[in-house]
């Protein structure tokens, strides 16, 4: 029958039975990364481009500055700025300071996009051919200009976001010994009180969605503060750029691993406009999160690669090595106290420890099932042994978190408290709401809400079983642990009941140490720079008009200050054959 079959030519290829194959988990993902070579420093005229660049993006930081007095996320009451008749003008010109607002953002993206040149290479060159450029610029370079970048907005009101009043006045209910779990604003400060005002209406009568870890940080703030919201902003973005600092320290070491440049690491991780703008200009608590788990894998991989044994030979204790590891699963079970979701690198670790212990990905495709447990055994017994460790510190840190600051187990049933926010860059919320509206349209009722709780569920199901398989494909050992955990957190996102801009983050920067394809990195930086801006400045009661008019504005003032930076202005020019004069 085969015979025949094959002489019509309608028979099914051989398909290959080989017994030892394990299957072609992460076979596509590996192709995401290649090493990449360190190459030489800037030439002089490299080096005073750069500087160019430098003075544009921090003029664009001002910019935002300037215009966060009129367009930030200022407090209702005990406004700082209110009664001062400078810094209060851009409260009395909202159209103005909103074009100011929107041309700063711009401006910053711009000269993000213009370093690339300096960190990955030229887009239609190096990018494109898939090499690296010439020279590059150093760390040093990179650090001052991310401190540039950064400093005029430290000092600025929060924009974008008044998610840290949300922060404030659930610190200060714990602080008051009640269960911010339990409490809202409203029920626990009272609807008065000048935190609560501050709160936004979505979160005034809703508990608190985060760790004890971080309610604790804050409750040592309203310790400290009091009342007094302008101080308290401050130190949470004191702690916001904490988490930034240590996402600083992290990254270039984890690029160095994986075989990426730390610089370009650094340039589309840390100084990426979606840090800058919500990291530490919306004071957002991912900063500490994604800071402390990059530390903690840090280590992690630090004890996991190293040649030492993580045992004392002369006593049952860890070995230095060992206590390395222990510190490293900790601080990401910490981290986990911020926000649970960095809890998903702890499986990552894991993997990578249990491959140390000589876990593979076994072949049972092909193999008898008689001979699965044979082959599987020592794999099997691995895992195990490093989910019982990394579940054995982890409980200990969870316990020891939830039990040291008074705060309890309260968060478990608040994780799903920002379930109420409609996000269109969550997949199964996108999905659900718009045939919401299909049904409405078609007369079948309003229904969104049913078909919310239908597709959110399968959405996560849907990312739990991609999580397994991006699992197993670092098993295989095709792919690094943290070029999986960043998969995984792309797939987290992506499939998440509600998704903020700076959510993104999550993936971006463990994927910025390890991928280096040219379709990521391009893809990347398309997605960082349209959601930099698309998140505008604006209360939702601004009139579609006025946002127009500041996004036009906005347009002509960056491409007028470009044209001031970047072309032979006669005033630059007559500057520049003085100084030659002068040096002659």
């Amino acid at each position: 029958m085969r015979r025949g079959l094959d002489y019509l030519g309608v028979a099914r290829p051989t398909v290959d039975r080989d017994i030892d194959r394990t299957g072609e988990y992460g076979s596509s993902l590996a192709r995401m990364h290649d090493d990449e070579p360190e190459v030489g420093p800037l030439n002089a005229l490299e080096t005073a481009r750069l500087r160019r660049i430098q003075l544009f993006g921090t003029t664009g930081s001002v910019l935002i500055l300037i215009g966060s007095l009129g367009t930030g996320m200022l407090p209702v009451l005990q406004n700082p700025i209110v009664g001062t008749r400078i810094l209060s003008l851009p409260s009395r010109m909202y159209s103005t300071a909103l074009t100011v607002s929107i041309g700063g953002m711009m401006t910053l993206v711009l000269a993000w996009l213009l370093l690339a040149r300096f960190t990955i290479g030229r887009f239609g060159v190096e990018v494109a051919e898939g090499r690296s450029p010439a020279r590059r610029m150093s760390r040093s370079q990179l650090y001052q200009t991310m401190v540039m970048w950064t400093v005029p907005l430290i000092i600025a009101p929060p924009i974008l976001s008044k998610d840290v009043y949300s922060y404030l006045a659930q610190s200060a209910i714990a602080y008051r010994g009640m269960d911010p779990y339990t409490y809202s604003p409203m029920r626990g400060l009272g609807v008065d009180h000048p935190l609560t005002l501050s709160v936004p209406n979505l979160w005034k009568d809703t508990p608190a969605p985060y760790g004890p870890l971080f309610l604790w940080l804050g409750e040592h703030i309203t310790a400290i503060t009091g009342d007094n919201i302008t101080v308290a902003v401050l130190l949470h973005r004191v702690i916001a750029l904490c988490g930034v600092a240590m996402i600083v320290w992290a990254l270039p070491r984890l690029a160095r691993r994986c075989g990426v440049s730390s610089v370009a690491a650094l340039w589309l991780g840390a100084l990426n406009p979606l840090v800058i703008l919500h990291l530490i200009g919306g004071v957002h608590n991912e900063a500490l999160m994604l800071g402390m788990m990059l530390v903690g894998m840090e280590w992690c991989f630090h004890a996991i690669d190293s040649a030492d044994p993580l045992r004392s030979r002369d006593r049952p204790l860890p070995s230095r090595t060992g206590w390395i590891l222990l510190a490293g699963v900790a601080i990401i079970a910490a981290s986990s106290m911020v926000k649970v979701s960095s809890i998903l690198a702890l499986g990552f670790i894991g993997i990578h420890l249990a491959r140390r212990w000589g876990a593979t990905l076994p072949a049972l495709r092909n193999a008898p099932i008689r001979r699965w447990w044979e082959r599987s055994k020592t794999s099997f017994v691995a895992v195990v042994k490093s989910a019982a460790l990394m579940s054995a510190v982890t409980i200990v840190v969870i316990v020891g978190v939830c039990a040291g600051t008074g705060l309890g187990f309260g968060w478990t049933g608040t994780l799903t408290t920002g379930g109420i926010v409609r996000s269109w860059m969550s997949m199964p919320t996108l999905l659900g709401v718009v045939s919401g509206r299909i049904g409405l349209w078609l007369g079948l009722g309003e229904q969104t809400q049913a078909i919310l709780d239908v597709a959110r569920p399968i959405g996560q199901l849907v990312a739990a079983v991609l999580v397994v398989r991006w699992l197993l494909a670092c098993l295989s050992g095709r792919v690094h642990p943290l070029g999986a955990l960043g998969i995984a957190m792309t797939t987290f996102v992506v499939f998440f009941p509600f998704v903020q801009a700076w959510y993104l983050l999550w993936a971006i920067i463990p994927l910025a140490a390890w991928a280096t394809t040219r379709w990521f990195r391009v893809g990347t930086v398309v997605i960082s720079a349209v959601m930099s801006v698309v998140v505008m400045p604006t209360s939702s009661d601004t009139p579609p008009l006025v946002v127009a008019q500041g996004l036009a504005t906005g347009i002509v003032m960056v491409a007028v200050m470009a044209m001031v930076f970047f072309s032979g202005s006669p005033l630059r020019l007559r500057i520049a054959r003085r100084h030659r004069s002068r040096t002659r």
